[in-house]
């Protein structure tokens, strides 16, 4: 039996188990439950949106803790502001353009967490939703408000692609993203979301604990709506008075039945905060697109015969002009050379590209400008966590232990089923060991306590509604 049969018959045994699955409708954490495979955890959440976020606050509280514990130090010694700064723009900047739908599931994650003995509150969970805008667009653009040396910068992280028509096998389809970042964070990137929520379609999506969205955004809704990304590298903009990119995104993933309409709702009160190349599907017509958002800018790419890729280049020359400072013409950089070999893949697997197809390009180690395997920063699975070789845009100094941490694919026949396969840890390299890096590198001594081995995982399938084949309910 091979690895995918073996992994369908694993999934119809779960699923079969979780429907004999019965709670009782006054218990808060009714339906709710989560189990562990193979690095992930896996969370299903069910109801109004403050039962979703007391059932997400009390089956993640120790992780959502653990959470705030290593941003609280990264972030101090990253971006050196302490997390009274990022709770202050929470609370001033961000909250009072959050809607009551989901206030109410914020407010639901921290009394969740309460319950189970945390004292986190609602200004910690709000930073912790915004980790993404708040140091990598807030903050740069404070500082340039206030003519003071930039001590942070927007995010250049992930490579991912989309294809359908005549580039795929069978002509649906295929979406793959892996997600770059620090390992600090990376490691515990380790979400499998399955909600369903009162109002919307049901998602699948990856994400951290505590936060509302996927933020590496991979995600699946019920209607077929397929959704991931890579940033914009060298991004500057940010406007305080737009709605929370966390918001945005997960509202529409929630409530998005086309292209047309994620488009709409992400432009609808744009804080330029994550700034992004959108990789979208519609498994209904087959269509997708490369939606470009900045602050000032957008533009949209859509076909239903051909592909997108993302390595966190700029598409549109009046954005990348006006909103960034991309080296457009440096083909060493990390964008451009992954961009470059995006490119070769696609052509070399065109008409054959399926989900296994697409692990093998998002766990792909070469370097295309250095002409030699990698991984490294230039290679569409790579990082510097223990190389020479270059520096991401993202980091902070050599060696910094940083690069792919995890990785997702889909094609259009999962998405109809809301599956998806993942696998956790770095796929193009072995287990990233803490210890041995830690005493290797002693500049990084400071991420003693915060750094955590990363085993690097088999691909697993994941769907909605799936359980352990064991009893697992909710605690």
């Amino acid at each position: 039996m091979n690895r995918r049969v073996a992994a369908l018959v694993t999934l119809a045994l779960t699923l079969a188990l979780g429907a004999c699955h019965h709670a009782t409708p006054s218990d808060p954490l009714a339906g709710a439950y989560r189990f562990e495979r193979n690095g992930w955890i896996y969370v299903h959440l069910q109801g109004s949106p403050d039962q979703v976020g007391y059932q997400h606050g009390a089956l993640l509280a120790p992780e959502i803790a653990d959470l705030v514990r290593v941003e609280k130090a990264f972030l101090q010694q990253t971006t050196k502001r302490d997390w009274t700064f990022y709770r202050d723009a929470a609370q001033r900047i961000l909250w009072p353009k959050v809607d009551s739908e989901y206030r109410a599931e914020l407010d639901g994650i921290v009394a969740g967490a309460r319950s189970k003995g945390d004292s986190l509150d609602r200004w910690d969970i709000v930073a912790l939703n915004a980790l993404e805008e708040l140091p990598g667009y807030y903050l740069p653009w404070l500082e340039q408000q206030q003519h003071q040396a930039a001590t942070a910068q927007a995010p250049g992280n992930c490579s991912a692609f989309v294809a359908t028509g005549s580039w795929t096998a069978d002509h649906r389809i295929v979406m793959g993203h892996n997600a770059w970042t620090d390992f600090i964070t990376g490691e515990r990137w380790n979400i499998v979301f399955d909600i369903t929520p009162q109002r919307g379609y049901r998602m699948i999506m990856d994400g951290l604990p505590g936060i509302i969205t996927s933020d590496d955004d991979f995600g699946i809704n019920a209607d077929g709506l397929m959704v991931t990304e890579t940033t914009i590298t060298g991004f500057q903009g940010f406007d305080t008075a737009g709605v929370p990119e966390f918001v945005r995104s997960r509202e529409a993933l929630q409530y998005g039945t086309s292209i047309d309409d994620y488009v709409r709702i992400m432009r609808d009160g744009n804080n330029g905060g994550y700034a992004n190349d959108w990789l979208l599907g519609d498994n209904k017509t087959g269509e997708i697109a490369r939606f470009e958002l900045g602050l000032k800018d957008w533009s949209l790419q859509r076909t239903r015969d051909g592909y997108f890729v993302g390595s966190n280049f700029p598409v549109d020359p009046k954005l990348t002009a006006e909103e960034t400072n991309f080296a457009v013409h440096d083909p060493g950089s990390s964008p451009n050379a992954r961009h470059a070999r995006w490119d070769q893949l696609m052509a070399q697997h065109k008409g054959r590209i399926t989900t296994q197809v697409g692990e093998q390009m998002e766990s792909d180690a070469y370097d295309v400008f250095a002409k030699r395997q990698g991984p490294d920063e230039r290679s569409l699975c790579g990082g510097t966590d223990d190389s020479p070789r270059g520096v991401p845009a993202w980091s902070w100094g050599p060696f910094f232990p940083g690069g792919t941490v995890q990785a997702k694919v889909t094609d259009g026949q999962m998405a109809s089923r809301m599956e998806l396969f993942a696998a956790m840890g770095r796929p193009c390299a072995p287990d990233f060991r803490a210890e041995p890096f830690l005493a290797a590198h002693p500049d990084y001594g400071w991420m003693t306590g915060l750094l955590r081995d990363m085993p690097t995982q088999p691909w697993t399938l994941f769907a909605s509604g799936m359980r352990p084949p064991t009893a697992a309910t909710a605690p």
